[in-house]
């Protein structure tokens, strides 16, 4: 299942685990005319945003992966595209995931209260566990189950964005993830308030358990409406916050990369290859969001982007997705994915429990 190059030779592509610069090189060299498949990816991008609008449970981002995967099973991207599609799904998508720093600030993770941190925390430590021993169990590849593990850990599409250039996922593997992440958010939008009646939560409590067990933004803010407006908030505010939980997870994925570049190389791994750039590029912005350097005026303007820059991605992937492999793929992970979904769930509420969240 694996969609890498095997070299970097004249008129090859960068790795697709390979950082931004080595990529924007590539696309500079005049190797390859990346114009027609950037332009596939933003016509498409487009219209998935359009969808986005109308269906805000579904969203932009899914609606390009699944507009991609779509358009690539009635016809087969030309080789002719394939630059574009390569700009797209890489350095285009970095950036995208950088600009989400500009959403949050520094402070907000104090701002959640102390009872929320260890809800947080709890609840994506008990993801990560299972996903490892449920995804070996299971027999789900390595990339796939920790794709699907940072996106119902941490924060659905965006975790998965900023997941895949780090461990070099292969475009299958992203689409079947967002595919897997999208259907229990849907799940997630219908349960959840009766769960939230059924135990008697306080919208507190309830903007505690959305923000930390849905997935997406858009899902997120559907699931805590649902409850009430006095939800919204909390839940908003949690989810943002999570969202930093990017930072560790993607820096101990690169760390493990280097290792295994390593030991199965006796070159010397630059340090410097070690941090991806686009990580960098979220700390800087989120730092900068916390210093107040962005006006607040800026804020909706950059998540427009941001969502649009990673809805672009999207498309590329998956107009670039091997549904052969899919296919083969199997069942397994959206079995995963439903464990792991009842496991955030099921820990979020036990840590609310605990530590005392406004549950009765």
């Amino acid at each position: 299942m694996r969609e890498k190059a095997d070299g970097q030779g004249a008129g090859q592509a960068p790795e697709h685990g390979d950082t931004g610069p080595a990529a924007l090189r590539w696309v500079r060299s005049g190797r390859g005319t990346w114009i027609p498949g950037l332009a596939l990816t933003l016509v498409i991008a487009g219209a998935a945003t359009a969808v986005g609008e109308r269906l805000p449970f579904l969203g932009g981002p899914v609606t390009a992966v699944l507009l991609g995967v779509l358009a690539a099973s009635v016809r087969r991207p030309a080789p002719r595209l394939t630059p574009g599609l390569r700009l797209a799904g890489k350095p285009v998508l970095q950036a995208g995931v950088a600009l989400l720093g500009t959403q949050l600030s520094l402070s907000q993770v104090l701002q959640v209260g102390g009872s929320s941190l260890p809800v947080m925390i709890g609840s994506l430590a008990a993801c990560l566990v299972a996903a490892r021993i449920l995804g070996r169990r299971l027999g789900v590849d390595g990339d796939l189950r920790t794709l699907i593990g940072a996106g119902t850990g941490i924060c659905g599409v965006s975790a998965i964005a900023a997941v895949t250039p780090v461990i070099g996922a292969a475009s299958a593997q992203v689409a079947y993830a967002i595919s897997t992440i999208f259907l229990f958010n849907i799940a997630a939008v219908v349960v959840f308030p009766v769960i939230g009646h059924l135990i008697g939560m306080d919208p507190h409590a309830f903007g505690l358990f959305a923000g930390t067990a849905v997935n997406d933004m858009s899902s997120v803010v559907a699931v805590a409406t649902a409850y009430g407006p006095a939800a919204v908030d909390d839940a908003v505010v949690v989810k943002l916050t999570r969202t930093l939980m990017i930072i560790p997870i993607c820096l101990g994925l690169t760390v493990l990369a280097g290792r295994r570049a390593r030991s199965g190389a006796s070159a010397r791994v630059r340090p410097t290859r070690l941090v991806p750039w686009f990580l960098v590029a979220f700390l800087l912005a989120a730092a900068a969001n916390s210093a107040g350097l962005v006006p607040v005026t800026a804020h909706q303007g950059l998540k427009e982007l941001s969502v649009f820059l990673i809805t672009v991605a999207l498309s590329a992937v998956g107009l670039s997705t091997d549904l052969a492999a899919l296919r083969r793929t199997g069942p397994r992970p959206l079995l995963l994915g439903a464990c792991l979904w009842a496991t955030v769930s099921c820990s979020s509420l036990a840590f609310q429990y605990v530590f005392g969240g406004g549950l009765s």
